[in-house]
């Protein structure tokens, strides 16, 4: 169930009977907003997205009469991922006006259907704000017999307004208990505060929230409620358009020019704007801080915006201001960027001052490398066999490349190729003892990119295959006649958010068996998409093809299963290709001539498997991980739970007990002080989290339970090649 709507979930038992309900009903009965009339580029732009789903996907499978339901079905679920929204009758009146003529609307341009339908989600939404706050008004109580289930992605949807109202008041009652809980957590660490100011690493981390648990939820509602209003015709298309494509595969979507710009920025690790990074308040989410100004970026060249302002509005240039407080981060980051050269002009206060004392600044947008979200490495020490070798550690976040600036011709542009030859050339001259490849999270990328990228470590031969919805099947290769810009041992580090371009060379590493492969099994998202930024409003992308490995298998739903399996930190998490909708199945095509160097058989594999997970069980990191997995396990959103404050904070404790002694056996074992209590514990956790916010991403120290990996990884590597060179 997504966090929004967990938020817009939660109301108590039926103590206010059937007097409130009666009441509410007949406040209720609004219709329908009328939906807006799509303009001539949103229609040219839903022809488009039809005409490539119809003609051009990987599937071949036509946009006719079946796949116009399929996607009307799809369509209900994408507004109301829990079905706590629409009610049958809603589905069944829609399903039975727009089933049959669903596809043929979208390929004439016609988004009435899909506006129709948005507008009752809206009409829906709005019921349960109305709803939630009247009941919010009444004495609510907290200790009921009631239990609810919060994931309710494969329940039935309800029959009739009676069952919605009676989920929607345990929803809000529970959604009530969670934030009385949090605040009582909240007090507690500001008297930890208060009490150690050590605990705070002189930062101002008391949040003094003076709010009831009714006043912050009743805010919270009021926030979505007006997010909701503020929604752009543009984004309702988006809504239709990107189900439509989901239908077919989760990786074919569809982008406003919103989220198109944001698609861009990812991939080019380059933007239009001002220099800063906005995160919600800590004490007040209505508000938007400035975290961190980039050096030498327009914001900070103005010599007028400071870290931790709060940004109270946003005026385009020669344009009224908009006040954004209360507005997301995404919608003010939406107005802040724009063209190179253009003004903005931010109004901003420091916190703790009135609104009076807020200030304008003027600001021309220009263009900001991303500079630490590229390709990082590092040289560390690892202990082995009473000695210590020199690893090179080199950190992938993502297959990037400035298409733009390529296609234009740029001497010089950001390409991950180009980084990882930069920082190979760095570590070669460091006599490394052998090398990490971290791919742990790493999204994917550029195709072309991967296959360069792999050129660096691989001798000569191919390196995938991908294949088209006719059958073709081309060959990725190597072809600089056996040239290796690194050729010692090395080890590929993934998880399970290491996909598609990750997938691919985690792949081929482990087909040549050019190195070790350690982690957890992948994403196991074996498809490519084009790009199509022709389209009258947006950019899409479509799965036109897939890729399988030099020996014939698929990555696709299955993923690259790791040489050696460490701790899954995303285990009993739904997650990954294997829990989507309509995923592509895996497959396999013929294996193409490749010769691997055959330095891992399989009796070493199991040996060095064997070995790891020994010191996995006794290794203070792994086993506190481990543990963690196994807390996680004692909540279910799947299993009926509590809506009884004394219950869930019975709960709590437990889970908290639990942690904290997760935590301290980990400190214990390390040489640390254990905490005193779970307070300590949280406070102490919350400044370390405020202090790594401020800094870079790259000087950030690394994480103990997270680093144990790169060392596992290296230990694994040097224990294969004694293995390997022992007679």
């Amino acid at each position: 169930m997504s966090k929004t709507q967990y938020l817009l979930s939660g109301v108590a038992t039926v103590a206010a009977g059937a007097i409130f309900a009666q009441s509410y009903i007949s406040a209720a009965m609004a219709s329908d907003k009328v939906g807006f009339e799509p303009n001539t580029e949103q229609k040219v732009t839903t022809r488009q997205v039809a005409l490539l789903l119809d003609r051009m996907h990987y599937l071949e499978q036509p946009l006719d009469r079946e796949m116009g339901a399929k996607i009307l079905a799809m369509y209900f679920d994408q507004l109301d991922p829990s079905r706590t929204l629409f009610l049958q009758s809603d589905v069944d009146e829609f399903t039975k006006k727009y089933a049959n003529t669903f596809a043929a609307r979208l390929k004439r341009g016609d988004l009435s259907a899909g506006i129709e339908i948005f507008e009752r989600y809206r009409t829906r939404s709005n019921e349960y704000y109305g709803f939630a706050k009247t009941l919010l008004a009444s004495d609510v109580s907290l200790n009921t017999q009631d239990t609810i289930v919060l994931d309710r992605e494969e329940a039935p949807r309800f029959a009739n307004k009676d069952e919605q109202m009676a989920y929607w008041r345990k929803q809000t009652t529970f959604a009530l208990i969670g934030i009385t809980l949090g605040q009582e957590d909240d007090k507690a660490k500001d008297k930890a505060f208060l009490d150690n100011p050590e605990l705070s690493r002189g930062q101002d981390l008391v949040r003094g929230d003076e709010r009831t648990p009714k006043e912050i939820l009743l805010n919270r509602l009021t926030r979505q409620e007006q997010q909701l209003a503020r929604l752009k015709n543009d984004e309702i298309m988006e809504t239709i358009l990107n189900t439509a494509m989901m239908t077919y595969d989760p990786h074919s979507n569809y982008f406003a020019p919103v989220q198109a710009n944001e698609m861009q920025i990812q991939t080019n690790l380059q933007l239009e704007g001002i220099g800063v990074s906005i995160r919600p308040d800590r004490k007040n989410p209505d508000y938007t801080r400035i975290v961190t100004l980039v050096d030498g970026g327009p914001a900070q060249k103005t010599g007028q915006i400071r870290a931790n302002d709060l940004i109270l509005g946003v005026a385009q240039d020669g344009e009224p201001m908009v006040d954004v407080v209360g507005f997301s981060v995404r919608e003010i980051v939406s107005l802040i960027r724009g063209a190179r050269g253009t003004s903005v002009t931010v109004r901003v206060k420091q916190p703790n001052t009135p609104d009076s004392a807020a200030r304008n600044v003027t600001i021309v947008r220009d263009v900001i490398e991303q500079e630490d979200t590229g390709v990082h490495h590092r040289v560390v020490e690892v202990p082995y066999r009473g000695g210590i070798k020199r690893v090179g550690v080199l950190e992938i976040p993502s297959f990037y490349l400035n298409f733009q600036a390529r296609r234009s011709g740029a001497s010089e542009y950001r390409a991950v190729s180009l980084d990882t030859e930069k920082a190979l050339n760095a570590l070669n001259h460091e006599n490394i003892d052998g090398l990490i490849v971290d791919l742990r999270n790493n999204p994917g990328g550029s195709l072309d990119e991967v296959a360069k990228m792999l050129g660096l470590f691989i001798k000569e031969g191919p390196l995938v295959q991908i294949r088209d919805n006719q059958g073709n099947v081309q060959v990725y290769a190597d072809k600089d006649e056996g040239k290796q810009l690194y050729a010692g041992d090395m080890a590929v580090l993934i998880n399970l958010g290491s996909a598609s371009a990750s997938e691919i060379f985690a792949a081929a590493v482990q087909d040549y068996g050019r190195g070790l492969v350690v982690g957890s099994t992948t994403t196991g998202k074996g498809s490519a998409q084009v790009q199509r930024d022709d389209l009258a409003l947006g950019s899409a992308t479509l799965t036109q093809r897939k890729f399988y490995r030099i020996n014939g298998g698929s990555t696709q739903n299955k993923g690259v299963v790791p040489d050696v399996e460490l701790v899954n930190i995303y285990e009993g998490i739904e997650f990954g290709e294997r829990e989507y909708k309509n995923p592509l199945e895996w497959d396999t095509i013929k294996a193409t001539s490749f010769t691997p160097e055959g330095k891992y058989t399989k009796g070493l594999i199991e040996t060095l498997a064997s070995q790891s997970k020994t010191r996995q069980s006794t290794n203070p990191q792994f086993r506190y991980l481990s543990e963690l997995n196994a807390i996680r396990q004692l909540d279910d959103d799947k299993q009926p739970a509590d809506v009884d404050i004394d219950k869930r904070r019975a709960k709590a404790d437990l889970v908290e007990q639990k942690m904290l002694m997760a935590e301290n056996t980990r400190r214990q074992a390390t040489g640390e002080k254990p905490y005193t209590d779970w307070t300590t514990y949280q406070a102490s956790i919350d400044a370390l989290a405020e202090e790594r916010s401020l800094m870079k991403e790259n000087e950030r120290p690394k994480l103990p339970e997270e680093e144990a990996f790169v060392i596992e990884a290296a230990t694994l590597m040097f224990d294969a090649k004694a293995n390997n060179t022992t007679p």
